[in-house]
C-alpha cells in the first residue's frame, strides 16, 4: 500500500491509500480520487516523508505518526463488527433512520456523488469513507 497525502483545488488537505502509484494515475484519470471534504476532483498529490521500518518492526514515518494500515486495518474491522452492511441502499436506509421510519442503527454502504450530496442537503448525517478505512462489502454465503 502507498499513502499520498493529497490537496484538493479548494485547498483541502487529505490522506489516500492506493495499491501502488499506477493504481493512483488510473483512479485520478478516471477522476475517482475524490476530496472527502468539498467533493472536487481536481486533485494533487502533496510532498511527503517516507515510511520507515523501525528496529522493532513498528511502522512509523519519519516524523514519529502510527502505522496507518494498522489503524485502517483496526477501522474497517471495527465497522464490520458493529455496523450494518446496507450496499447500494446506503442513501435511502440512511434517510429512513434519520426520519425515523426505520430504528435507529449504524450503517454502511455505497452513494453516488449526488445521493451524498443531497443527503447532505437534507440534513442527513453521513460522510464518505476513504481508502484504506471503507471495508468491502461482507461476503455471501454459498
Amino acid at each position: 500500500m502507498i499513502r499520498y497525502a493529497l490537496q484538493c483545488d479548494e485547498g483541502h488537505g487529505f490522506e489516500g491509500w492506493f495499491s501502488s502509484s499506477d493504481d493512483y494515475e488510473s483512479q485520478e484519470k478516471r477522476g475517482l480520487v475524490e476530496c472527502p471534504e468539498c467533493g472536487s476532483v481536481a486533485v494533487t498529490r502533496a510532498v511527503m516523508a517516507p515510511a520507515v521500518r523501525t528496529t522493532k518492526g513498528r511502522e512509523t514515518s519519519t516524523n514519529g505518526q502510527p502505522d496507518m494500515e494498522a489503524v485502517a486495518r483496526k477501522v474497517r474491522a471495527h465497522i464490520r463488527k458493529n455496523y450494518d452492511y446496507v450496499g447500494p441502499d446506503f442513501a435511502s436506509e440512511a434517510r429512513a433512520i434519520h426520519e425515523g421510519e426505520k430504528p435507529e442503527r449504524l450503517i454502511y454502504g455505497e452513494t453516488t456523488p449526488e445521493e451524498r450530496a443531497k443527503l447532505a442537503e437534507d440534513g442527513v448525517p453521513c460522510a464518505p469513507l476513504p481508502e484504506p478505512f471503507a471495508p468491502t462489502p461482507p461476503k455471501k454465503a454459498n
